[in-house]
């Protein structure tokens, strides 16, 4: 299944789906039919130029969201919030779950609604997914952060180039994706939760990019964000082998400095810290979804010595990976 929409000033997301799969809308809102699956999408406008949508659905077959080019570039600036859930019967052999893992992480994204993006969402997984649009003055006046700023914010907020930002979902964030794709319709103050929540949202990604470098940021394209997405990926497949940067950027068709420049303006970090920021992620996977051991977990990414891999695990998540095991 697919859907491909172009966002442009008073485009209106739920209204253009239920278009075209024939479904009516109440309230700013559709059900899901039974013939697709189950759950819902809403339209929350916050604010004038600041609206929300919220997808919290499982579906029965794949489905592609593409947002296309628009015509003409607008102030608008598009904030992707996407988390795929295991699914509550999900009970694969081992591979099954890492590939789980590989192929539907969940993260944020940042960009320019003038860029191109696609959205891959599994058949039976659990979605919650959110997009705010907002105008870049509407954002700007939001975190009064005066004009003093470098880095990614003065791109966001006063460049005058293409951006994009990939950013991590972390857990505060995913909790309260999850608080606002289940708010009670019924509860009388649904609409001041629903501009709390948003504005809450806004809060905690903007606070994680502000830790970001001041570096000078360069413009990107969409085929710049493709190239890096194929590193990322290679990256992921096998985290055993630490990357190598020559063969990383021969693959991508890019020098080695525009390679390392650019993931670190996109990801936030360097290729090898990132890759062991990731290796340890996917070692907490290992442990808790995959049933793995603490030996077995370390020899799958690479730990020869597995003192060595008990003391990174610890000081990614404070607690060592015997106890993160027995915790569930």
């Amino acid at each position: 299944m697919t859907f491909e929409f172009v966002v442009q000033p008073g485009f209106d997301f739920v209204k253009s789906f239920a278009e075209k799969f024939n479904i009516p809308v109440f309230n700013n809102g559709l059900k899901i039919p039974a013939h697709m699956g189950e759950g819902h999408i809403k339209m929350v406008e916050v604010e004038p130029g600041f609206k929300l949508v919220l997808h919290h659905y499982t579906l029965k077959v794949d489905f592609h969201l593409k947002r296309k080019s628009p015509p003409e570039t607008n102030e608008l600036i598009s904030i992707v919030f996407n988390s795929n859930e295991i699914p509550m019967a999900f009970t694969p052999d081992r591979e099954s779950a890492v590939q789980f893992l590989k192929t539907n992480g969940s993260s944020i994204q940042i960009a320019a609604t003038a860029l191109a993006t696609e959205t891959f969402f599994p058949a039976n997984t659990e979605v919650y997914f959110g997009v705010i649009g907002i105008r870049r003055q509407v954002l700007s006046s939001l975190l009064r952060i005066g004009s003093k700023i470098n880095g990614p914010l003065e791109t966001i907020l006063h460049g005058d180039t293409l951006f994009f930002y990939h950013e991590k979902m972390h857990p505060e964030v995913l909790r309260v994706l999850k608080q606002v794709s289940e708010i009670n319709e019924q509860n009388k103050l649904s609409d001041l939760l629903y501009r709390i929540k948003a504005h809450e949202m806004i809060y905690l990604l903007f606070d994680k990019l502000l830790d970001r470098s001041a570096e000078k940021q360069s413009p990107v394209n969409k085929s710049d964000i493709d190239k890096l997405y194929v590193i990322r990926t290679t990256i992921l497949a096998d985290m055993s082998q630490p990357p190598q940067l020559k063969t990383l950027a021969k693959m991508a068709g890019m020098s080695e400095t525009k390679m390392k420049q650019l993931f670190k303006q996109i990801f936030g970090d360097t290729i090898y810290n990132y890759y062991q920021n990731e290796r340890m992620q996917e070692a907490g996977f290992l442990l808790k979804h995959a049933g793995y051991s603490v030996s077995e977990a370390g020899y799958r990414l690479g730990f020869s010595n597995l003192s060595h891999f008990s003391r990174l695990f610890e000081k990614h998540y404070g607690i060592t990976p015997k106890k993160y095991t027995l915790a569930g």
